[in-house]
């Protein structure tokens, strides 16, 4: 009888009805599409960063970050990378060998960061040959360098000039070496942009006068929701003589800046969730205010107090959960066209978005959960404000009450 009632009652007054539902729509659309933008904006944010140079995560001696000087380099442990490319989550290790240097073309001179890789692992992770704009990308052997655009430009070489390099090598020696120009790669983030200078592993140890060496290995992490678990099955692997480090750990700039936005962005999110709670809530007063009458004459006809609450709260859930299921259903392709075209900053909020290392994009995530959670939370709201009805209701004196 109760369930009857309430499906009658809510098409009695169907603008009422739809006035409510909607308030519970709009906050269901809003919710889901600012969680999704902050977590599709601070995934990308981890992707861009991490897959322009770093990885996930990186083995090196131990004392090398603290002092990144190519004396505190490692030899290559074949039995090491086998065992780290064995955990489960690991989907490949890319060697590297780095330094700093100073770079010359004619009478101009410009400091660089020189880092011997293995072209094709190099590629698999950061997708380092689709950066190249002029020219090809380092083949295994090669003699030539692969430039970034800011060097060259400063340098004022292109391809097929050639290019000094000079250095400090290994234990004290002399690193210099001449070396064509095999292609021109640019990047969006402006500190790799304006000093990065490619050269295969084996020739950069051979610019340093370091066979065998490395000074990290960077791992490949399939899946970046892993990395807690992917590094806690890689530190029993990494004995005493290395150091095993996440990328927030090497760049707690970024880190730091994710968790104070995030920080930000809950206290923005308890405020919309009061502005929600708030709006539903007005409707639900305004529906109670108009049917005290009616509520009256139900009481003194017989119905008991408690199943006009309970008849209450049947409309206030039935009409939360259409709402919740009809801003659900709105969302999923609001946040599926915003994933495949991103918001897009230009002028000067581009070059703010650009100094920090990404690009100036704010997609969203369609991360499943996203949704399940701000309609829970949502649905929750409204369940918790169409109380109010029902609380009225067990206070509810037909005399009073049939008079208004």
């Amino acid at each position: 009888m109760i369930l009857w009632l309430t499906w009658r009652n809510l098409w009695r007054n169907p603008r009422r009805t739809v006035i409510t539902a909607a308030s519970v729509v709009f906050a269901v659309v809003l919710a889901v599409f600012m969680q999704s933008l902050q977590q599709g904006t601070f995934d990308r944010l981890v992707r861009n960063v991490v897959g322009f140079h770093s990885g996930y995560a990186q083995v090196h001696a131990r004392g090398y970050w603290d002092e990144p000087v190519i004396d505190n380099a490692f030899p290559a442990n074949d039995s090491l990378s086998a065992a780290i490319r064995a955990v489960a989550g690991v989907r490949g290790l890319v060697p590297r060998i780095e330094c700093y240097a100073l770079a010359l073309a004619g009478a101009l001179t410009r400091g660089c960061r020189v880092t011997g890789i293995l072209p094709a692992a190099e590629d698999a992770m950061t997708r380092l040959a689709s950066r190249v704009v002029r020219c090809s990308y380092l083949r295994d052997g090669s003699p030539s360098v692969l430039l970034a655009a800011g060097p060259a430009m400063r340098l004022g070489i292109d391809v097929g000039d050639t290019l000094v390099l000079l250095g400090q090598g290994y234990h004290g020696g002399i690193a210099a070496g001449r070396y064509p120009v095999a292609g021109i790669a640019a990047f969006r983030a402006p500190q790799l942009d304006a000093a990065m200078v490619y050269l295969t592993l084996e020739g950069a140890r051979t610019f340093l006068g370091a066979d065998g060496l490395l000074t990290s290995l960077a791992v490949d992490i399939g899946d970046p929701a892993r990395l807690g678990s992917i590094m806690a099955a890689l530190a029993p692997v990494v004995d005493d003589r290395y150091e095993l480090m996440t990328w927030q750990e090497m760049m707690p700039e970024i880190d730091q800046h994710i968790r104070s936005d995030a920080i930000g962005f809950y206290i923005w999110t308890g405020v919309l969730y009061l502005i929600i709670a708030f709006g539903i809530f007005s409707t639900l007063l305004m529906m109670t205010a108009e049917r005290r009458q009616e509520f009256g004459m139900l009481v003194a006809i017989g119905m008991r107090r408690g199943r006009v609450a309970a008849m209450l709260v049947a409309e206030s859930l039935l009409i939360s959960l259409t709402g919740v299921l009809a801003g659900m259903a709105l969302s999923v392709p609001l946040v599926l066209y915003v994933e495949r075209h991103p918001i897009r900053f230009g002028g000067e909020g581009a070059r703010a978005f650009e100094q920090w290392g990404f690009e100036p994009l704010m997609p969203t995530s369609a991360d499943p959960a996203i949704f399940l959670r701000q309609s829970a939370i949502v649905l929750a709201i409204a369940v918790v404000t169409g109380s109010y009805p029902a609380w009225k209701a067990m206070r509810i004196d037909p005399v009073t009450d049939m008079r208004r």
